[in-house]
Order: C-alpha cells, then sequence, then structure tokens
C-alpha cells in the first residue's frame, strides 16, 4: 500500500507522538479510545481474547500505517477493535484526534483513496488469513506463518532467508489458533528435519522456501 499521502499528511501537521517501551500496551480489545494511532516507527503486534481467555495473534506491523480501526466518523470515543502491543525496544505513534482525522479524510480527496484502500487491503489479508487458517490444517498454519514473517521481516543472507525478528513458538501458536507452544516445537523439528529452516541466534532461516510452499494452500 502506498504510504506517501499519509506521509504528506502527517507532515503537514503537529500531531503528539506517543512513545512506548517493549512489551507494553497501546490500547486493549474493549478499551474507550478517542484516538486513532498510525505507526511512526518500531514493530508492534495486534491480538484479541477469545471468550475462553486464550490470545490470538492478527498480525506484525513494522511500516508507517493506520494500527486502529476508524470505524463510524462521529463517535468521539469508541471500543478498541484489538490489542495492540510494543514488540521492538521501543515505538513512536502519531497519536490523532479520531473525529478530526475523519473530517481531514472527508475533506482530501488522496487521503479517502488511501483509507478506501487501507480498508480494501485490510478485508483481502483478513479473508485470505480465514481461508488459510481453515485450510491448512495445523501444519500448513505453521508454513504459512513462517512465510508471512518471511514477508514481513525478511532478508537475503548467504544462509538463506533469515527472519529477522526474534518470533517464539509460543507466538506462532498465538497467530495459528494452537493451544500448545510444544505441539509448534514439535512442527519446527519437523521442518528443521525436511530441510525448510534452521535457527541461527534464535531467529529463524528459511534454507527452502519452496518447502514451505508445498505445504501452504495459497
Amino acid at each position: 500500500m502506498d504510504s506517501h499521502v499519509l506521509q504528506e499528511y502527517l507532515d503537514d501537521h503537529s500531531f503528539p507522538i506517543v512513545v512506548k517501551k517493549k512489551r507494553t500496551y497501546l490500547t486493549y480489545e474493549g478499551l474507550q479510545d478517542r484516538y486513532a494511532y498510525i505507526l511512526k516507527s518500531g514493530i508492534i503486534k495486534t491480538s484479541v481474547i477469545s471468550p475462553d481467555g486464550r490470545e490470538f495473534n492478527l498480525r506484525y506491523i513494522n511500516s508507517l500505517e493506520i494500527v486502529s480501526l476508524l470505524r463510524d466518523e462521529y463517535s468521539q470515543f469508541i471500543d478498541a477493535p484489538f490489542n495492540i502491543r510494543i514488540e521492538s525496544d521501543q515505538a513512536e505513534l502519531y497519536q490523532i484526534d479520531r473525529v478530526q482525522f475523519w473530517k481531514d479524510i472527508n475533506q482530501s480527496k488522496d487521503l479517502q483513496m488511501y483509507v478506501k484502500d487501507y480498508y480494501r487491503v485490510r478485508l483481502m489479508y483478513s479473508m485470505k488469513k480465514m481461508q488459510q487458517m481453515l485450510m491448512n490444517g495445523k501444519f500448513g498454519a505453521v508454513c504459512t506463518q513462517i512465510y508471512e514473517l518471511y514477508d514481513t521481516f525478511g532478508v537475503q543472507i548467504d544462509d538463506g532467508l533469515l527472519i529477522d525478528f526474534v518470533v517464539t513458538n509460543e507466538e506462532i501458536a498465538h497467530f495459528c489458533g494452537i493451544t500448545s507452544a510444544s505441539s509448534v516445537n514439535r512442527m519446527m523439528q519437523q521442518l528443521k528435519d525436511l530441510g525448510a529452516i534452521k535457527i541461527l541466534e534464535r531467529k529463524i532461516v528459511i534454507t527452502d522456501l519452496e518447502i514451505l510452499k508445498d505445504n501452504i494452500i495459497l
């Protein structure tokens, strides 16, 4: 998604910037908030809590992006749709009064197009994620999540494709709807035995991307 329109809008205003440290929360699901947030720098994770108290991870965000859904245009306070937790050493986020943000959007065709693209991309992502969760099974879901991590954090190194961010097996389990991290441990070992991945300084290196793809229904 081309974010230059959003960056120009931010550059033209002096919005306050919220700085949060690692493993602190910006918002909690269901907590009322009057602001929209845009990630300036750092890495955050969005998640929701199931009725039985289990956490389900949605996605990592590591680039300029609106990170809180806007919902309607007129309510001053809304319930936060998900948890937002800081995953890097710190993160900086623009804090914008949400009603004012909507007024600015309605007065700018470029911002309107950006927001339409934002919702379209998020909807397509959610539909694809649901399809993958339903069709891939647990092993395929883990392969899918590793592939997604590669899309977000992947860099080329001599040994393969490094996911340049430490992600625990427990976090992968939360992304895949798997209740036990030990189940992910076994599947990660299976991927190692197949020659698909290896671990380098606690980070995943994909050594054979095609093996991952073979186990994913895209």
